[in-house]
């Protein structure tokens, strides 16, 4: 499975944007997904997680209010709508897929790097104050 991130750019506080992932060379809703983000000097951290069908999501209590995470099927896509930035939210953002659709019912494992088996390159985000 091959992902491309895209989306990332320049915003001002307050501002939103859209990122998307898009997969190639697996069946695409065979695939729960994932968003991580890593800012400069710090480990990467989870950010939100989608099931296969898009049914079920979770997501980090620091972006829970203003992200919302989605895929479309049919284009093999999954996105990350992002509103309300805050200059905290600036990191690389990455996408992530497991084999298997369905969320692992440990909050522990859904939000582990090591439950994810492919990863993108990232795309950079960066929120001026």
């Amino acid at each position: 499975v091959q992902l491309q991130a895209s989306g990332g750019g320049l915003v001002q506080t307050g501002g939103s944007l859209r990122l998307s992932c898009t997969a190639s060379g697996g069946t695409f809703n065979n695939y729960a997904m994932a968003w991580f983000r890593q800012a400069p000097g710090k480990e990467r951290e989870f950010v939100a997680t989608i099931s296969g069908s898009g049914s079920s999501t979770f997501y980090t209590g620091s972006v829970k209010a203003r992200f919302t995470i989605s895929r479309d099927n049919t284009k093999n896509t999954m996105y990350l709508q992002m509103n309300s930035l805050k200059p905290e939210d600036t990191a690389v953002y990455y996408c992530a897929a497991k084999s298997g659709p369905i969320l692992s019912p440990s909050m522990r494992r859904r939000s582990s790097e090591n439950e994810y088996d492919w990863w993108g390159q990232g795309t950079q985000v960066t929120v001026s104050s």
